[in-house]
């Protein structure tokens, strides 16, 4: 046996190579609270053992289509680890997900989550996790576990890094987009929150050529410090779209407007002959986005391709029930505007822009 090779008393531990199994638990038993606020008709969200359970037949279900999706924050982090804001990000994770499944016509049933960090600061880890729990009862979904992972070596002092997973159902035929969409269907925007969790590469690149902290005061919002304000979590647009869904309004397609914007996200529900026609004016753009564009020169082509620019949803509907969709959102608190129609493609552009953003 080598001389330098740790015996008896001396042995080294788990501890001692930088995982603390005990602050592990002590995280379970603070977020156990958060996570059964969350339990809803299918889940009693109860956390600890080694997988969740849902039932279908429970969450009312007679026969199901199961639609799944997963997704990060992406460079937001880096604001909530600086500026130390870790209240939100978890709304952002969960609105990632569980508008990716609502735009398929399903119903978000339960979300899982997975948190990596080089060492567990339980505060952190705890606020992450509440925000979590915080958009699944938005959401309407139920957080029905997750894994936290201490990776020392594969993180830096303070870094941590989010991934979330979610499944739906839809009733079987009932799936979106519905495949019916024509010429002359109307497209409607329901307003972001702000930047939502796309384009902070930008973003913090902007910031840094500015010269300025996250405790400045945001140049868009007065009074606000700017990482705070740029904090703002993504909105979540799950109750209101199933709600005008069940009341049978005339939805035929959906499009939750990531990274990619417009030009990217649109053509993604749009069937090949037709293009979407958008009147940039008619769009209600958040102060935020107008700071970008100056403070860092960034041209409205690469605004619309990078940000959500104010539209965090796009609803196309039947032209004579655009009026009932509108009054049917609006009723859930969602602010919609009318900004374009569907109209045949006649070359290989599948979003055609008239107007401008007013930046």
């Amino acid at each position: 046996m080598s001389a330098s090779q740790p015996t008896g008393s001396n042995g080294l531990t788990y501890a001692q190579s930088g995982v603390d199994i005990d602050a592990g638990n002590t995280l379970v038993k603070r977020i156990k609270p958060f996570v059964k606020a969350t339990a809803r008709p299918g889940a009693d969200s109860e956390i600890g053992g080694f997988g969740g359970l849902f039932d279908l037949k429970s969450a009312g279900f007679t026969d199901p289509v199961l639609v799944a999706a997963n997704d990060g924050v992406g460079t937001k982090l880096k604001i909530a680890i600086d500026s130390g804001a870790h209240a939100t990000v978890g709304i952002d994770l969960v609105a990632m997900c569980v508008n990716d499944l609502v735009v398929q016509g399903a119903e978000p049933l339960f979300f899982l989550d997975y948190y990596a960090c080089g060492a567990l600061d339980i505060d952190v880890a705890t606020d992450v996790v509440k925000g979590i729990a915080e958009g699944c009862r938005i959401s309407g979904c139920a957080l029905i576990g997750g894994e936290t992972a201490e990776m020392p070596g594969m993180y830096r002092a303070g870094d941590y890094d989010l991934a979330g997973f979610a499944v739906g159902a839809a009733e079987r035929g009932s799936l979106l987009p519905r495949g019916d969409a024509k010429a002359g269907d109307v497209l409607l925007a329901l307003a972001s929150s702000g930047v939502h969790s796309n384009g902070f590469s930008l973003v913090r690149r902007i910031v840094e050529h500015a010269g300025l902290d996250w405790s400045a005061d945001a140049p868009f919002a007065p009074g606000t410090p700017l990482g705070t304000a740029l904090m703002t979590p993504t909105r979540i647009y799950v109750k209101a779209l199933l709600a005008a869904l069940k009341a049978g309004a005339g939805i035929k397609a959906l499009a939750h407007i990531t990274g990619g914007g417009l030009p990217e996200n649109l053509p993604r529900v749009l069937p090949d002959t037709l293009a979407a026609r958008i009147d940039l004016s008619a769009i209600a753009v958040p102060p935020v986005f107008g700071w970008l564009a100056k403070a860092g020169g960034v041209a409205q082509s690469e605004m619309l391709r990078t940000f959500n620019c104010g539209v965090g949803m796009v609803v196309a509907v039947e032209a004579d029930q655009a009026d009932a969709v509108t009054a049917a959102l609006a009723a859930e608190g969602e602010s919609v505007t009318r900004i374009g129609t569907l109209q045949p493609r006649t070359g290989d552009e599948a979003v055609v822009f008239d107007g401008a953003l007013a930046l």
